[in-house]
């Protein structure tokens, strides 16, 4: 199921691209939403969970308001808007950053010490941000698109917020998601309504945010946690989301026709590295 799931992830950087170049970032988040919250809604009536979503809506509205304006909303907008701004290659390695970001912010938010592990993982991660930024001229400092740089490092700030969110008060999953895809959909109708963005879009577009609803949102969530759920090493199974990024840079080779760039590898294995290294436990003697 995870190998399932690394295989949707590492084609949809590619969808993004292709979907970009034909309509605009909300437009694409709009069309992903409302495709993944009717895979949600039919999944959470099957398996009988939407009473606990009417639950969880009437006990917290204002939590799950929040969280949906988190994500979806606030980091896939982000996200697109880099992917929109940037090279896919760069804004696909930046938004790894989050699990750093997660490291940040479980400090003053979870209560967690922050360890000499945790500042060398840092180090490592945005040192491969800075050779990501600079396209590997890092003696000039040369940022060459820093506003889509600020909107990659942006998404990863609003992913981390997300889950220390869910850290704090864990509910179930499907009804969860369910909720904040749910409640995303109208704020982002209200957008598409005041942006225009209702005019007509074309058949390959549509089909580019059915697909990312799909295969990057939807099925790929529901799968990804029931993989979590029959594991017992869930450490060794996040660690597996990583062979996404290199079949990722590929696929945008092939499909995109994008010319994978030396700086992009060598910022996005330093990332990487700095995420993994966090994950590090000495075994027991």
């Amino acid at each position: 199921m995870a190998l399932t799931v690394v295989l949707m992830w590492s084609t949809v950087a590619s969808a993004f691209k292709l979907t970009l170049s034909l309509i605009s970032p909300l437009q694409m988040l709009w069309l992903a939403v409302l495709t993944s919250c009717i895979i949600l809604a039919i999944t959470a009536g099957v398996k009988g969970k939407l009473t606990l979503a009417r639950q969880y809506l009437t006990e917290s509205p204002a939590y799950f308001l929040l969280l949906a304006l988190i994500n979806p909303t606030l980091y896939y907008l982000i996200l697109f808007a880099a992917y929109d701004q940037l090279p896919a290659q760069q804004a696909l390695a930046l938004n790894y950053t989050w699990a750093v970001a997660l490291s940040i912010l479980a400090v003053p938010f979870l209560g967690q010490r922050f360890t000499l592990k945790n500042l060398i993982s840092i180090v490592l991660a945005y040192s491969g941000v800075l050779v990501i930024a600079t396209q590997g001229d890092l003696l000039a400092l040369n940022f060459k698109n820093p506003f889509g740089v600020a909107l990659g490092l942006g998404s990863s700030l609003f992913f981390a917020s997300y889950w220390i969110m869910n850290t704090r008060k864990p509910r179930d999953a499907i009804a969860s998601l369910l909720l904040c895809f749910g409640l995303s959909l109208p704020i982002l109708t209200c957008l598409m309504l005041w942006q225009g963005g209702f005019s007509a879009m074309p058949w390959q577009a549509v089909g580019g945010g059915i697909y990312i609803g799909t295969f990057e949102m939807g099925f790929a969530f529901l799968l990804w946690m029931q993989a979590m759920r029959m594991s017992d090493n869930t450490a060794l199974l996040s660690n597996l989301a990583y062979l996404s990024p290199p079949l990722s840079l590929l696929l945008l080779a092939v499909i995109v026709g994008e010319q994978v760039m030396i700086s992009t590898i060598t910022g996005l294995i330093m990332i990487i590295s700095g995420v993994l290294f966090q994950q590090f436990r000495k075994r027991p003697a």
